[in-house]
């Protein structure tokens, strides 16, 4: 395995941040890393990368061991944290060009030249990173990531700030990166993760709830059965709450009705007994965002 978390626990005072996590993730694959804010995933994160010690259990990069050889595990992976720390007063091809010194690059200039490809930062190389948009921003830190060619590559947030056409760019190098790399990649973009990821590991209060590829993640069974239901004109939620339906409003006229039987035919004796016409009515599918509302709600 290319990274292999066993039995992690750190602990901040009398915070116990993560407990006994223990998961794989493996070369040629992209690992989705999901949580609510503050269940763990930068802290495991940055535990993985050597910038923070743990308290117990153990990680290893490529069979290395972090505690034990933190630079050698740093010269392994390429890091775009959550908050992207970049030197604002140096210039694209600067900073990529200290970056690439820092790893003792060979041929640097013919590296940075392609890593301003890879993530399109052709019209924008020759400008302070402290003028350029946060897109732009992420683009440059996912190229010092990428920039000496890492066996691992750790996104946290990678995708932040991006518009709909840069998403479409960057999750093409991603993908592409993934090809002969071991990718974790942390985002709350479910449909991100569907699109990319090849597993899921879902972090909830410093837990490990699920550790599955996705298309097994959907075909979880739900502990609710919901429908999307269409009338003509708005109703009154009330009608449906009074009989232990749980509604939300998802459109001007459209409803999702939700129960832990089939509420099927509540929906249709409430709609005949109040003169409700109905235009549609269809079950929804189970997704990987219901899927980690599940896993991840209050109990």
């Amino acid at each position: 395995m290319s990274i292999k978390v066993e039995q992690l626990t750190k602990v901040y005072g009398t915070q116990k941040a993560l407990n006994e996590i223990s998961f794989e993730a493996t070369k040629g694959k992209i690992t989705g890393f999901l949580g609510p804010n503050g269940a763990g995933k930068s802290t495991t994160m940055k535990i993985a990368t050597g910038y923070i010690g743990l308290t117990s259990g153990a990680i290893s990069v490529e069979g290395i061991d972090v505690t034990k050889e933190p630079l050698k595990v740093k010269e392994l992976t390429g890091y775009l944290p959550e908050h992207n720390p970049l030197y604002l007063d140096m210039y694209v091809k600067e900073y990529l060009g200290f970056i690439a010194s820092a790893y003792r690059i060979g041929n640097q200039r013919a590296r940075i030249d392609e890593m301003i490809e890879t993530c399109g930062l052709e019209r924008e190389q020759h400008k302070k990173i402290g003028a350029l948009s946060k897109g732009y921003r992420q683009r440059v830190g996912l190229a010092q990531a990428l920039i000496h060619d890492p066996k691992v590559l750790i996104l946290d947030e990678p995708t932040g700030g991006l518009d709909p056409n840069q998403l479409v760019e960057i999750r093409k190098v991603i993908k592409e990166a993934s090809k002969d790399k071991t990718v974790i990649l942390s985002t709350h973009i479910m449909q991100e993760v569907e699109a990319l990821c090849d597993k899921v590991v879902i972090i909830n209060k410093g837990q490990i709830v699920a550790d599955d590829e996705v298309k097994n993640l959907k075909s979880m069974k739900s502990d609710v059965i919901s429908y999307w239901v269409e009338f003509e004109d708005p109703v009154d939620q009330a009608l449906f709450e009074n009989e232990d339906l749980d509604v939300s409003q998802v459109g001007e006229n459209s409803y999702r009705i939700s129960a832990k039987e089939d509420p099927r035919k509540i929906i249709m004796k409430v709609a005949g007994e109040h003169a409700l016409p109905l235009i549609n009515i269809l079950k929804e599918e189970q997704s990987l965002e219901n899927v980690f509302q599940e896993l991840t709600k209050e109990k």
